[in-house]
């Protein structure tokens, strides 16, 4: 016997059934990027504190690197690659340079998608929050805030 355990396990990741053999040491993230393909969600830290693999698993932003795979099957989950590039959050980034090198970006996409679908009337505080789980190291934080702000603004409407 090899000492590895390896299951195939059936995942919904952007509302497509995907199938993947994994160890039970396998995080999401290595399963996202490197089995199905999904390299939106980035490698950072690895530990947590950086926000740059962040997924949302039933609607609530998850940092893939601390999910294991084997916990997911029976979740929904959606990627960078899930919301299809045009959706308003992504739309309000590009509006208002909310990025300049893009390695968290999908990361905090994700956050801030899930925090308008959560909490659509969402205090300036609430905002801020949610938007504290990420790290980005080449912008400041006000683009990011302004185009949150501003999809946000527009669903109290």
């Amino acid at each position: 016997m090899s000492g590895t355990f390896k299951s195939e396990v059936e995942f919904v990741v952007n509302e497509k059934r995907h199938h993947a053999v994994i160890r039970s040491a396998d995080t999401l993230l290595r399963v996202l990027r490197e089995q199905l393909g999904l390299t939106g969600a980035k490698e950072g830290c690895e530990n947590g504190d950086c926000g740059a693999c962040t997924v949302n698993v039933d609607g609530v932003p998850i940092k893939s690197c601390l999910m294991l795979a084997i916990e997911a099957p029976g979740c929904s989950i959606t990627t960078i690659e899930g919301l299809g590039g045009d959706a308003p959050m992504q739309r309000a980034f590009v509006e208002h340079f909310a990025f300049q090198c893009g390695f968290c970006t999908p990361g905090y996409i994700m956050v801030a998608h899930a925090l308008s679908q959560q909490c659509p009337n969402a205090s300036e505080d609430v905002m801020r929050r949610w938007l504290q789980s990420n790290i980005c190291r080449c912008t400041s934080y006000e683009e990011i805030g302004k185009a949150v702000r501003s999809v946000i603004s527009n669903s109290q409407k």
